[in-house]
């Protein structure tokens, strides 16, 4: 066992009221089969652990409607790392000494990282359904890891339509990069940046907050005197909507322009009227998918609606499931060669998964938010 095993193992004792579980009583888990989801359960990021925890739980009661998998029923845990990379990868070391073989998870990037080498020591499948920074999978490869996936794109895909967009669209105009710091954050907005450099236009202003920032009056007196047009952020929806909403009472129009943290109603609701015309790229809604038809309405008849990543999670989950029952397995080391290079069809459609474990046939498109909703561009 190594020094550093040794120290992250220590990390458990911390977390143990960090998890829960979704099935059967524990006295019956050698008879289930025992996967996990974990993200931000708790925390300013909580919505998105909710639509995790909602998609891999629908996705586990149909498995288990249809008789589970192996003559075997699954049992889900579920765990929280409030996207803090430390309890992430306590998380996943509880998880691990639980005998979970898959999860599906995690949802910051800045928690997938870390926590995928813990998997790939314990011989666990993880899929995340949105950790978007390349070095998830690039790190994975490099090291020779084989248990690591997700069902979303990556951030030098969607960087590179957003930078292009911002070329065109504000071609001599003046553009603030800004980004939270994050692995997901920075990583998004320096993708944006290269992207839209390359297309021949040079930003004004590149500048950094701080998650749990709350006031961003002076940064933005410094758009204000440096008439920035538009305003790319990399980072998530809480401090987005604030900035934009401080912008507006400042009285500066410029647009905001972000990634798939946004596509969340509690965006609006930070915003309200000053979100107006923010535009955001996601891939296309997949609650619009023809394959989703029947889980959407079945959310929806629970008064839940399924956006954001509510459908990636129960997509991850339906990856492993299909793996397993390919396979006849549960084996890592067997499941790893039955992903790579297929596709699957999935809730959000078909997924073709190359050798990193990436998905080779992601798409990304821009929405904007209008009175409240979000559509499609």
């Amino acid at each position: 066992m190594t020094l550093n095993r040794r120290y992250m193992l220590g990390l458990l004792g911390a977390t143990a009221a960090a998890l829960g579980a979704y099935g059967a009583a524990p006295a019956a888990a050698q008879q289930e089969i025992t996967i996990a989801v974990a993200g931000p359960i708790t925390g300013q990021y909580a919505i998105f652990g909710e639509q995790m925890r909602r998609g891999a739980q629908m996705a586990v009661e149909d498995l288990n409607a249809r008789g589970g998998l192996l003559g075997r029923k699954i049992r889900l845990e579920v765990g929280d790392d409030a996207c803090d990379p430390r309890q992430a990868v306590a998380v996943a070391n509880q998880l691990a000494s639980r005998n979970v073989t898959f999860v599906a998870g995690h949802f910051c990037s800045s928690s997938s990282i870390p926590a995928s080498q813990v998997y790939a020591e314990a011989g666990i499948l993880q899929i995340s359904p949105a950790s978007t920074n390349p070095a998830l999978t690039d790190q994975a490869m490099q090291k020779g890891w084989n248990n690591v996936f997700r069902t979303c794109g990556r951030d030098d895909q969607q960087g590179t339509v957003a930078g292009k967009y911002l070329a065109e669209k504000f071609k001599g105009q003046q553009v603030a990069i800004i980004h939270d710091k994050s692995n997901y954050g920075k990583g998004l907005a320096d993708e944006t940046k290269k992207a839209m450099n390359a297309a021949g236009l040079k930003e004004k202003m590149y500048e950094a907050v701080t998650q749990g920032d709350k006031d961003f009056s002076a940064l933005i007196s410094r758009m204000k005197q440096d008439g920035i047009d538009a305003i790319y952020y990399g980072g998530y929806h809480t401090e987005a909507g604030l900035m934009v909403r401080q912008a507006r009472e400042q009285g500066l129009k410029a647009t905001l322009i972000s990634g798939d943290a946004l596509v969340d109603n509690e965006y609006w609701k930070i915003t309200g009227a000053a979100g107006d015309g923010t535009l955001m790229t996601f891939a296309p809604d997949p609650r619009k998918a023809t394959e989703a038809k029947d889980i959407v309405a079945k959310f929806k008849q629970q008064g839940y609606d399924p956006e954001g990543y509510t459908l990636y999670t129960y997509a991850a989950v339906q990856v492993w499931a299909n793996a397993v029952t390919k396979t006849k397995s549960t084996d890592t080391d067997k499941l790893s060669p039955a992903i790579r290079g297929n596709t699957f069809q999935t809730v959000i459609g078909p997924l073709q998964f190359d050798k990193k474990g990436d998905v080779s046939n992601s798409k990304y498109v821009f929405f904007v938010w209008k009175n409240g909703q979000y559509q499609e561009m």
